[in-house]
C-alpha cells in the first residue's frame, strides 16, 4: 500500500510516522472486510443471515410469516376442515404460528417485493412477479374480474408457507379497492 497519500506535507519526511503507517498497512488490509461485506450484507443474490434481513428492511418486507396451523370442523367447499371427531370448532380467531424464511425463500421474497415495488401494478407485471415468486412449479395468473376484485390463480397446491406469502407478506401488488382472492385449479 502506498502510504504518501495519507502523510501530509508537515511529516513527509518522518521516519518514525512513516514506519508506524507502514507497519499499519502491511498489517491490516481492508479490501477482504470491504470485499465480505458486499458479499454477505449488500449483494441480495449472495447476502445471508443478517444481511437478508437488512435488504429486507429496506424493501419492506419481514422474514417472519404468520402460517395458518389448525384445522377446523366444517364442511364443503371449504379448505383446511376436518369431520366431527377430528377437528374442533372455530372460536372466531386462527391459530397461527410464526414462521422464519429460510434464507433462500427470503432472498426470493426480497426479490419479488423489489419487483413489486418498481411494478407499474398491471396484469403482466404481476403475473411476471408471481412466475418469479414460484419458478418452475406450474402455471400461476392473476384474473381481474372487471368489478373490484381479481383472483391470483394456481394449478398447483400451495403450502401453508407459500399461502402466506401470497396472501399476508405485501409483496404482490394489488390496485386501490380492489379485493384480492387466491384460487387453485
Amino acid at each position: 500500500m502506498n502510504i504518501d497519500p495519507t502523510v501530509i506535507s508537515q511529516y513527509s519526511a518522518s521516519p518514525t510516522l512513516r514506519l508506524l503507517l507502514q507497519t499499519m498497512a502491511d498489517y491490516y488490509d481492508p479490501t477482504a472486510d470491504l470485499d465480505a461485506f458486499f458479499t454477505y450484507v449488500w449483494d441480495v443474490n449472495t447476502a445471508v443471515g443478517y444481511g437478508l434481513d437488512r435488504l429486507g428492511r429496506v424493501v419492506g418486507v419481514g422474514r417472519v410469516l404468520q402460517v395458518s396451523t389448525g384445522t377446523y370442523l366444517g364442511f364443503y367447499p371449504q379448505t383446511d376442515v376436518e369431520s366431527f371427531g377430528y377437528g374442533v370448532f372455530f372460536s372466531g380467531t386462527g391459530s397461527t404460528n410464526n414462521f422464519s424464511l429460510t434464507d433462500d425463500a427470503y432472498r426470493l421474497l426480497i426479490l419479488a417485493k423489489a419487483a413489486s415495488n418498481i411494478s407499474d401494478g398491471s396484469i403482466p407485471s404481476i403475473n411476471a412477479i408471481l412466475m418469479s415468486l414460484f419458478p418452475g412449479r406450474g402455471d400461476c395468473w392473476v384474473i381481474d374480474n372487471l368489478n373490484m376484485t381479481m383472483v391470483y390463480n394456481f394449478n398447483f397446491v400451495l403450502s401453508p408457507v407459500e399461502q402466506a406469502i401470497v396472501a399476508q407478506s405485501g409483496v404482490l401488488p394489488k390496485p386501490c379497492g380492489v379485493t384480492a382472492t387466491v384460487a387453485h385449479l
